[in-house]
């Protein structure tokens, strides 16, 4: 898919606003929902797909459910901007499982990490033994999470 943004239609963009609230919705359910036969749906749900509109199908886990429930954000400082550096990194956070997400920045730092981890000592092996030793890494300033306020999964159409 290119970065142009595809032009969808009204029932595209209710398609999706439902689809991302629940993607295990019957298409008989969401047929219904946007006004549209069965068959009639369905073809729109595929072209979504095809298209790239709609990456993929997944199941949101509870982290407090499975003991993860401290969230860190760390602020990442590589030691420089050539292209081998960042490569490096970006390739080696891939690898950590307890990354959530990885965004190159602009600004005071260069990458902004969000990691979950059952708690404090939990995130201080991890910083220690696999954060501080990512390639590149110069600094590093962690900062935790007290509550989530707003987490959203689905865009804003």
């Amino acid at each position: 898919m290119s970065n142009a943004p595809l032009i969808i239609d009204a029932v595209d963009s209710a398609i999706l606003d439902l689809l991302q609230e629940d993607g295990r919705i019957a298409n008989v359910d969401l047929s219904e929902a946007v006004h549209l036969s069965p068959s009639a749906c369905l073809r729109r749900v595929r072209r979504l797909e095809e298209v790239g509109l709609i990456d993929r199908y997944v199941a949101l886990v509870d982290p407090v459910a499975v003991g993860l429930g401290t969230d860190v954000f760390v602020e990442i400082t590589l030691t420089g901007q050539d292209e081998t550096t960042l490569e490096a990194f970006e390739q080696a956070v891939t690898h950590r499982p307890e990354i959530l997400s990885c965004h190159l920045m602009a600004g005071d730092f260069d990458y902004l990490v969000h990691v979950v981890v059952h708690d404090v000592a939990d995130y201080e092996v991890l910083h220690r033994t696999h954060l501080a030793q990512l390639p590149g890494v110069a600094r590093m300033v962690s900062s935790f999470a007290l509550r989530p306020i707003c987490a959203r999964t689905a865009y804003p159409l």
